[in-house]
């Protein structure tokens, strides 16, 4: 299930699953205890994810190290908007993966050239809530969020599996929900979300 949360969003990788908890030391002992924990919730649907990230990565970092989530980076660097993802705040970002942009391709290139900067920042921050919204916030059925753009989005919950609708009716199903960072929490999405102002 996934979180909703503040601003903008990431990059491509595999996401780093697991928080490593700490090694341990004392005066007369030279001992060390590295745990790593992942946890891995599998529905009949789908199989989400939740992961945390190191302590002090923010929502930027995390994209950065996410191999999956390239083209987003290369999309919120040209719009320059990874300065906000590494930012303070509280945020909740819908991380298209790669594959959801090279569904789109065409329109992605268009996106991409610098007189285009403006819908480019639009549909990237049609990505981004400004309050952190984990997937244990979700209710069943439909709940209307506001992104950092201005236009709303329909997060549904049914069961375990979350789609969120954009404003040309299309659906995104969190593939990877709760991926915190010290900034917000990411969840991956397999669709690009297009808002009215860029349709």
């Amino acid at each position: 299930m996934p979180v909703i949360t503040r601003k903008l969003a990431a990059a491509g990788l595999v996401l780093v699953l697991g928080a490593s908890l700490a090694a341990c030391s004392s005066d007369d002992e030279d001992e060390a205890t590295t745990t790593t924990a992942a946890s891995t919730e599998t529905t009949e649907a789908e199989t989400t994810e939740t992961t945390e990230a190191a302590a002090g990565d923010t929502i930027a970092d995390l994209a950065v190290a996410t191999p999956e989530l390239s083209t987003l980076v290369a999309a919120a660097t040209a719009a320059d908007l990874v300065s906000v993802l590494s930012g303070p705040g509280t945020y909740t970002v819908f991380a298209p993966t790669n594959d959801a942009f090279a569904a789109i391709q065409s329109t992605v290139d268009t996106l991409l050239k610098p007189e285009n900067k403006a819908k480019l920042t639009s549909v990237l921050t049609y990505h981004v809530l400004q309050n952190q919204v984990l997937s244990s916030d979700l209710k069943e059925g439909d709940q209307t969020v506001t992104t950092v753009l201005g236009e709303t989005l329909v997060v549904n919950l049914t069961g375990a599996v979350v789609t969120i609708t954009d404003s040309t009716g299309a659906k995104a199903t969190v593939s990877t929900a709760d991926v915190t960072a010290s900034n917000g929490v990411v969840h991956i999405i397999d669709k690009v979300l297009i808002p009215a102002a860029a349709a």
